[in-house]
């Protein structure tokens, strides 16, 4: 289909009904408390939106589809949910062309906070309706996009145990700060990795290579590169971490430097920036794969780790810069 003359690429046809993708794996009550909560936000903005509830197995096709939908009929595919569903939706929006909306769930939330998005929903859902789709960077892993971070090594245990402390214990700060805790005293499995970056070349060992492309997050941990390339942190460029192999005593340490946003200042920790760069990891015998971590979902990925700032930026409804949500 075509694009009217009247209508950009990214333009929003307030007529048209946003497409909601929602992760519903949380149960029916928490479903239709959101479902009251954005269809009451429309209807005081006195627009439209089609809500799609789905299961996480069906996550990435509807997301697909939906954003299909979006792109022609010139609106915009909404991701409700945490950062898996984020992302997921982000890769089909990114895939098609469209332009995306947040209405946010997880835990810190980095993406929506970064671009000005409300954390509450009923707030969120009635700011995107106000928005128009403004480029924001994003940044690719071999075949997959990753709106906040990447990493191998020992951060994708830490997601994984994460998880499971969540299951037992709910969902808050301190629930995943005590799962760190229990990751990084267990576990000191050393990486071996060999690092392209430019003309540069480095076989380095690392129990954990975190990449950031959300500036925030690395100013609330207190670990900001320096300023080396052009643009910031998810503005221009991204954040890579990498955690030297260290003792029990320096990594209870360690801790303790992240907990008060000071992860900079810790023994073992290297910072640098860059916009592209090729990670090869030291693999057993017989594994052909590296377990990643991505936004908060964990895969197994084919080497080499192609990591890279993506040309094509996602359209977000959100505030342009200067302006407040509402």
């Amino acid at each position: 289909m075509s694009v009217p003359a009247m209508w950009g690429a990214h333009s929003i046809d307030p007529s048209a009904p946003l497409q909601f993708v929602i992760n519903a794996a949380s149960g029916s009550s928490d479903a239709d408390t959101k479902r009251e909560s954005i269809e009451a936000a429309l209807q005081a903005e006195g627009r439209r939106g089609d809500l799609h509830f789905c299961a996480p197995q069906e996550l990435a096709r509807v997301a697909h589809e939906k954003a299909q939908r979006a792109l022609s009929a010139h609106t915009a595919v909404v991701a409700v949910g945490g950062d898996g569903t984020l992302n997921t939706v982000a890769q089909a929006a990114h895939a098609t062309g469209c332009a995306m909306g947040v209405v946010p769930q997880g835990t810190f939330n980095y993406f929506a906070r970064t671009h000005g998005i409300p954390v509450d929903p009923t707030e969120a859902v009635s700011q995107l309706l106000r928005s128009t789709p403004v480029p924001v960077q994003v940044a690719g892993i071999n075949d997959h996009l990753f709106l906040v971070n990447a990493s191998l090594g020992l951060y994708p245990d830490l997601l994984e145990d994460r998880e499971a402390y969540k299951a037992r214990f709910g969902r808050s700060r301190w629930v995943a700060f005590v799962a760190a805790c229990a990751t990084l005293l267990r576990s000191q499995r050393k990486l071996r990795v060999h690092i392209e970056m430019g003309g540069t070349v480095r076989d380095v060992q690392t129990l954990t290579l975190f990449v950031g492309n959300n500036r925030l997050q690395l100013q609330q941990l207190g670990a900001e590169p320096e300023d080396t390339v052009a643009g910031t942190p998810g503005d221009g460029s991204m954040a890579a971490l990498m955690l030297r192999p260290i003792g029990t005593l320096p990594m209870i340490g360690l801790m303790l430097h992240g907990a008060m946003g000071r992860l900079g200042e810790a023994a073992g920790v290297e910072r640098f920036e860059f916009q592209h760069m090729v990670v090869n990891p030291t693999l057993t015998q017989g594994r052909r794969g590296v377990k990643v971590a991505f936004d908060g979902e964990v895969a197994t990925l084919r080497a080499p780790l192609d990591f890279r700032v993506l040309a094509q930026p996602l359209y977000l409804l959100a505030p342009r810069r200067g302006e407040t949500g509402g």
